[in-house]
């Protein structure tokens, strides 16, 4: 775990990985309260018997399920305790390559691409890489942003 304590430790750290995080399995059951809590309920995700019969052989994760999961994968690997707050300040750049199959297994890997002052304090942009166990493409990459308020 690596711990951020200023702006200029983080801005030090620019263009390292921050580690791997540990493998997570994904569950039908973690896919079928995603789309209970978000009402996204398309079969590819939630019939097991259709999606078994299409193309994909299996059911597969909500892409916003897979994003939605990058705060707890930090919170394995890095915290920042800069400044007097961090709230999320919104993503770029995000992409789902390669589908997850509900069973399988994922990881994140998160790179610091960039911290760039604005009015309301300084903003992290971190890059990540989700990948899932065996796969050749990614299943996420996206970048963060973090505000971290003075």
């Amino acid at each position: 775990m690596r711990t951020f304590e200023s702006v200029e430790a983080i801005e030090a750290a620019v263009g390292e990985d921050l580690g791997t995080t540990d493998w997570v399995q994904i569950a039908q059951e973690r896919v079928d309260r995603f789309a209970e809590l978000t009402g996204d309920r398309q079969w590819i995700h939630v019939d097991v018997e259709r999606a078994t019969a299409s193309s994909f052989g299996s059911t597969i994760a909500h892409g916003y399920l897979t994003l939605s999961m990058l705060p707890g994968f930090a919170g394995e690997l890095y915290t920042i305790e800069a400044g007097s707050a961090r709230l999320n300040y919104g993503l770029e750049k995000v992409r789902f390559p390669a589908p997850v199959e509900v069973g399988s297994k994922i990881r994140a890997t998160p790179r610091i691409k960039e911290v760039r002052p604005v009015s309301a304090g300084t903003q992290v942009v971190v890059s990540w890489t989700v990948e899932a166990e065996g796969a050749e493409r990614p299943v996420c990459v996206a970048e963060s942003i973090t505000l971290v308020l003075p």
